[in-house]
């Protein structure tokens, strides 16, 4: 577990650049020049406090996914244009969590482009690094759809060239995961505020649909205490806290089977409240793994 928590270390600090800030000039050094096409002066920058001016309702989730400061900026040919709109996040788990959050079942996936990017032909999405990127257009150029990838690709690589998915989610079992369906959610999972930084993805098997997660509670302490909480919540015995293998009854989401293995907590959640024959297994091998 300790080898396994020291590698997620060195490969985010050798995965992910150090971002302290995202300035205009930083953002136009990562465009690309794009023939016919000239990148306004005018650049945007918002903050947690004003970015509500710019998307309104959907703020609060981007300040609950650790939220920086966004910087727009267009690039225009007479009327047209595309809006480039770069989310900088505390951590790069943050803004691959921001950019799952959106994700579309109606965009298809482009290869190449970041740690994974959606896109139509007006429209491109992707993470690197603590950035999320979106991407809009308003053209009557039939080139677009070729030019938004392009500029993607471009910036994602300046970001960072080995973006990828978080690493502890690398350990997941493939076997009947669902494709795509990997997540990192911040806080209140399952609408408990106590599950925090929880990664998570979605299986299917034998007709039953659930969720597999971890929670990174960062020490063996704090694991513990996320544990009392929970079973404070459902009234069940706090000696439980004591044990590797429990179940959490829990009124609001059926039964829990969970591992704690050091400082995470691996469990498994169904929406349907179905019960999952091969729980344990799948759970042990993920405790294996840390």
């Amino acid at each position: 577990m300790r080898y396994f928590k020291y590698s997620i270390i060195a490969l985010s600090l050798f995965s992910f650049p150090l971002l302290p800030a995202q300035t205009p000039e930083e953002l136009k050094s990562w465009l690309p020049a794009v023939a016919g096409w000239e990148l306004s002066e005018e650049v945007e920058v918002f903050n947690p406090d004003n970015l509500f001016d710019r998307i309104n309702g959907a703020a609060p989730l981007f300040i609950e996914n650790n939220f920086r400061e966004m910087t727009s900026v267009d690039y225009k040919k007479g009327n047209d244009y595309i809006t480039l709109q770069a989310y900088r996040h505390a951590t790069p788990e943050d803004a691959f969590g921001m950019y799952a959050s959106e994700r579309s079942t109606e965009l298809p996936y482009l290869s190449g482009i970041g740690g994974e990017a959606q896109g139509d032909d007006e429209n491109l999405f992707f993470f690197a690094g603590n950035i999320y990127v979106k991407m809009s257009s308003h053209s009557s150029d039939t080139d677009v759809k070729r030019i938004l990838p392009d500029i993607a690709r471009s910036m994602a690589a300046k970001i960072d060239p080995q973006a990828g998915y978080p690493a502890l989610l690398k350990i997941f079992p493939q076997k009947d995961k669902q494709p795509h369906s990997d997540a990192y959610i911040t806080s209140s999972y399952i609408g408990h505020a106590f599950l925090k930084s929880v990664y998570t993805a979605k299986y299917e098997s034998d007709g039953k649909t659930f969720q597999l997660f971890v929670v990174d509670a960062q020490s063996d302490d704090k694991a513990k205490k996320i544990l009392t909480a929970y079973l404070t919540f459902t009234g069940q015995s706090l000696d439980l806290v004591k044990e590797s293998e429990l179940l959490i009854k829990d009124r609001y989401n059926g039964e829990i089977p969970v591992i704690r293995k050091g400082a995470y907590i691996i469990g498994i959640y169904s929406e349907n409240g179905d019960t999952i024959p091969h729980a344990k297994t799948l759970l042990k091998e993920v405790s294996d793994k840390l």
